[in-house]
């Protein structure tokens, strides 16, 4: 039987071919590579993909095929666990069990598919090739972020094919396409048409011989260059029939009514189908004798309208489905599906709900398409795909009717699907129709529901209100009441009203205790713990949440000894500042959990709190220690995040910049969907990586960003954001560049709050404040060109206190640099900036400590007996001035000094443009000059 191995010649593809060929070998640093294709039906995606793959396939690679399914949204993963059974079936040796087997969450299915694909490919580079990418999934969206953000731990290269008029405005994989193509190693193809010279050499292949001109010229503007249109008039052409009408869909129509009754009722079934049509399927719709059948669909693949392959079979192009759509009557129509309804049913074994639900629902049966949608929705739930299951609960509410008694637990589902899935309005609208009906739940769970979704979706206000309508509710059941105050307690944690939740946790964990859930318990009890920290009584708040350790301990549970550990090391990491012992709880509660077994997610954001502890300590080979564990987990989504952002800060602090800056790409990558409680910290650290390539306006973007769109009343993360921008400014300053005042005085306001704010938080809290805002007075000092020592000096001694000793070793090289630039107090300045490069060196801090040499040199300060500083020279003895240089840096120079660009200094040297601003940057700084011109004229005068 024919497939699609007999497509007409590959005209005018052949150089993007070859292009697409070496970006899939080409995989970047993180192990990954993809390149999406995209472009209209018909010209020529999937054509280029079944190139691609065989020609990768003679090379080496291990290729596995998916497509996704047209059926809104399918079974999460469709296409990616398709193409694993097509693995097994096909070499008769199971290496995959992701189908079958249940997964505790989303982060362990990813996982569990990545696992399966890295047996797969074994020794082999890995080739995923997804076909209309279109139509995927949205658990389908996010392994791709995760593969392609280099979490699965897959040498892996994937190819997909777009329909570029399937991307509306609001399609959701238009938003992740944006995001990766943020990552060096993806490419977006799109596949332009064929022009008028290349649609007449395809027309002359398939006609043979010599062509008319104008015949092939008619072929071009009939079909618009579209490759599979002018491969059909060809063939036309060249069977003589070349009167056809002038549209698309007479064409296809005359070609369909010219195929005997037989194989015209299996085209028009197939257009009905679900591809790929399962041959058994396809036989009890047609009910046709076996035969008869397979005769038909014999004519159906020679007149290539009908493929075949090992799934079953598909039309050769869905553009036969869309017209004959719209020529099959309603009634017609029904009959078809329900006769595929009928047929997947009387499959053997589990139905595929999704295929079923859908073929109910076009045949206009309600009450028989409900039983599958609900089941679909239920899978899809069970599978964390909270997506697919509010897009099947939706549907089940479009097939009831406004008096079924069944919508009302209906209507329950899909506003709590809607709510997971991150709808909350929608969630909202759902929950006020459910409120209305008669046999609605009781008042207090409605109140509860709605203030869980106002608060999700920032209407903390009316949330607030919301939880105390919950407690005034007369059907407010004890265990309602519990959960409800403990809700509430969170809240105005999240608010900073740290009196009033104060207040309400205390009553939240008298109830939790007596009618509530562990979880209650817990999150009554962070609620209480944080606002005492923040307020007068630490100690108190930290009793409470080790009391709820040891209630998490007796429970076992892991999610309730996950979130007791998470708040328990987060206060003692935070607002406590007892770092040391919260990266000990942080660490033990992983090791907890691992040895449950459980609470995969959890173990991620403990690690990631230990690594941020250690970073904070100094301890930087321990933390990389244990990111690099936590990397094992094959983390996904917000523990993701946290892991990569916490990674991303120990790559800069070690001078890695290119690595730290394709995980701040992975982070935003992830963060696609969401996750803006990471959005501060990412765009600290996009700064600060900023800075130190000396792209200052990055840096103030960044930081002004940050600034505009969070919310948050947490004013030790405020004081790193205002910390970093005006150190930006103050770098523009030192370099030359102008400064913003606009940005200033927005730092200024948020420098103003912190200080206002400062007094209402606890002692250990307060004292962070106070560092941070010592730390803004010291960079406006600079900034103003006045070189104040004191605020450094002030924030190098609480910095101290604090036990952290990068931002310590920072303020003494301020300070010291402040000192001998008004030449005052120079032997405490000299012990401070040897202070300081101790310190870095002990760190690894390479950056920070050549910035320390840099100044060093400058003011002619001898740092260690075994550091090759600058010798302490007569002022009438000349100094060679490039002696201060590194090799690589004198190379660099040489090149501005020719008056090189940066990219062109990159090409010549085989390094990264922004390496090159690195090297410039320490140049600048040993050299003391400000631009390209004055570092040229430093080099020129000592050649």
């Amino acid at each position: 039987m024919a497939s699609q191995g007999d497509d007409g010649p590959l005209v005018g593809r052949t150089d993007t071919l070859t292009d697409i060929q070496s970006d899939l070998r080409n995989v970047g640093s993180g192990g990954t590579a993809a390149v999406f294709v995209t472009g209209e039906s018909g010209v020529g995606k999937s054509r280029l993909l079944r190139e691609t793959a065989d020609a990768l396939r003679e090379t080496g690679f291990a290729v596995l095929s998916g497509t996704c399914l047209d059926i809104g949204d399918a079974s999460p993963l469709h296409p990616v666990l398709q193409a694993l059974r097509r693995h097994d079936s096909t070499t008769k040796t199971p290496a995959t069990s992701t189908a079958a087997a249940g997964v505790d969450d989303a982060g362990a299915l990813l996982d569990r598919v990545s696992h399966d694909l890295r047996a797969i490919a074994g020794d082999k580079p890995l080739l995923l090739v997804l076909d209309d990418l279109q139509w995927a999934d949205r658990s389908t969206r996010q392994l791709l972020l995760y593969l392609l953000a280099g979490l699965g731990d897959v040498r892996i290269s994937v190819l997909a094919a777009i329909r570029a008029e399937a991307l509306h405005g609001t399609h959701p994989l238009r938003r992740v396409l944006a995001e990766l193509r943020r990552l060096r190693s993806v490419r977006v193809v799109d596949l332009a048409p064929l022009n008028q010279d290349q649609t007449r050499e395809l027309v002359t292949a398939i006609v043979g011989g010599n062509v008319a001109i104008e015949d092939a010229d008619r072929v071009y503007k009939r079909s618009g260059g579209n490759p599979f249109v002018a491969e059909e008039l060809a063939r036309d052409l060249r069977d003589g029939q070349v009167e056809l009408s002038d549209t698309l869909r007479e064409i296809f129509l005359t070609r369909v009514d010219e195929l005997p009754p037989n194989a015209h009722q299996v085209v028009h079934a197939m257009a009905a189908g679900v591809e790929p049509v399962d041959h058994a399927v396809l036989a009890r719709v047609v009910k046709l004798p076996e035969d008869q059948l397979l005769e038909a669909i014999r004519v159906a693949v020679a007149h290539r309208f009908v493929s075949s392959d090992g799934d079953g079979y598909r039309l050769r192009h869905r553009l036969v489905a869309e017209v004959l759509e719209q020529e099959v009557l309603p009634a017609e129509s029904a009959a078809l599906h329900r006769r595929y309804a009928e047929s997947l049913e009387s499959e053997p074994g589990e139905p595929d709900h999704a295929r079923l639900a859908h073929h109910w629902q076009r045949a206009g049966v309600p009450s028989r398409a409900l039983p599958p949608v609900v089941a679909a929705a239920h899978s899809a739930e069970a599978m964390y795909g909270f997506a697919e299951a509010h897009r099947y609960w939706s549907i089940a509410l479009q097939l009831v009717g406004q008096e079924d008694a069944d919508r009302t637990p209906l209507l329950g589902n899909a506003a709590e699907s809607a709510h997971q899935c991150g709808e909350h309005l929608l969630a909202l609208s759902r929950l006020e129709e459910l409120a209305g009906r008669t046999d609605a739940p009781g008042q207090g769970e409605l109140h509860l529901r709605r203030a869980r979704y106002l608060a999700a979706a920032g209407r903390t206000a009316t949330a607030e209100t919301e939880y105390e309508l919950v407690l005034e509710s007369p059907d407010c059941t004890p265990q309602l009441r519990a959960s409800a105050a403990a809700f509430l307690a969170e809240l105005l944690v999240q608010l900073a009203r740290y009196a009033d939740a104060h207040e309400r946790a205390r009553e939240a964990l008298e109830l939790a205790a007596v009618q509530g859930t562990t979880a209650d318990l817990v999150r009554a009890s962070a609620a209480l713990g944080f606002s005492a920290a923040f307020r007068e009584d630490p100690d108190a708040g930290l009793a409470v949440i080790r009391h709820a350790v040891e209630i998490a301990e007796r429970s076992g549970h892991p999610d309730d000894l996950g979130v007791a550990y998470l708040h328990l090391a987060e206060l003692l990491t935070g607002p406590l500042n007892s770092i040391e012992e919260g990266v000990l709880v942080a660490r033990r509660g992983a090791q907890r959990l691992s040895t449950l077994g459980g609470g995969r997610a959890h173990q991620s954001r403990l690690l990631a709190i230990a690594a941020n502890g250690l970073f904070r300590i100094g301890q930087w080979t321990e933390a990389d220690a244990v990111l690099e564990a936590a990397m094992r987990h094959r983390p996904s989504g917000a523990e993701a995040v946290e892991l990569l952002l916490a990674r991303c800060r120990l790559l800069v602090g070690y001078g890695d910049l290119e690595d730290a800056a394709r995980d701040l790409d992975s982070a935003a990558t992830l963060l696609a969907g969401g996750g803006a409680r990471h959005v501060l910290p990412m765009l600290t650290l996009r700064a600060g990586l900023a800075m130190w390539l000396g792209e200052h306006a990055d840096a103030r973007a960044a930081v002004q960003r940050g600034l505009t769109e969070t919310r948050s009343d947490d004013l030790v993360l405020l004081g790193v954001l205002a910390w970093h921008g005006l150190r930006a400014e103050a770098e523009a300053h030192v370099a030359g560049k102008p400064v913003d005042p606009g940005a200033i005085r927005r730092l200024l306001m948020v420098r103003d709050r912190m200080a206002s704010g400062a007094g209402n938080a606890g002692p250990a809290a307060r004292a962070i404040i106070d560092a941070y805002l010592d730390l803004c007075a010291a960079e406006l000092s600079r900034i103003e060109g006045r070189h104040d020592p004191e605020p450094w000096a002030r924030a190098a001694a609480i910095w101290d206190r604090r036990q952290q000793p990068y931002p310590a070793a920072y303020a003494r090289l301020r300070h010291a640099e402040a000192s001998l630039q008004r030449k005052v107090r120079r032997a405490a300045a000299v012990t401070g900036l040897r202070q300081a490069y101790a310190t870095a060196t002990a760190m690894g801090a390479r950056p920070f400590a050549a910035e320390i040499v840099g100044i060093a040199h400058r003011f002619r300060v001898v740092l260690a007996d075994d550091m090759p500083t600058v010798p302490m020279s007569l002022p009438d003895q000349p100094v060679d001035e490039l002696a201060l240089l590194t090799g690589r840096e004198r190379e660099v120079l040489a090149a501005v000094a020719e008056g090189l660009t940066n990219r062109e200094i990159g090409e010549r040297l085989f390094i990264s443009e922004r390496t090159v601003g690195v090297h410039l940057g320490h140049i600048f700084d040993k050299l003391q000059v400000r631009t390209r011109v004055q570092a040229s004229r430093v080099y020129l005068t000592a050649a």
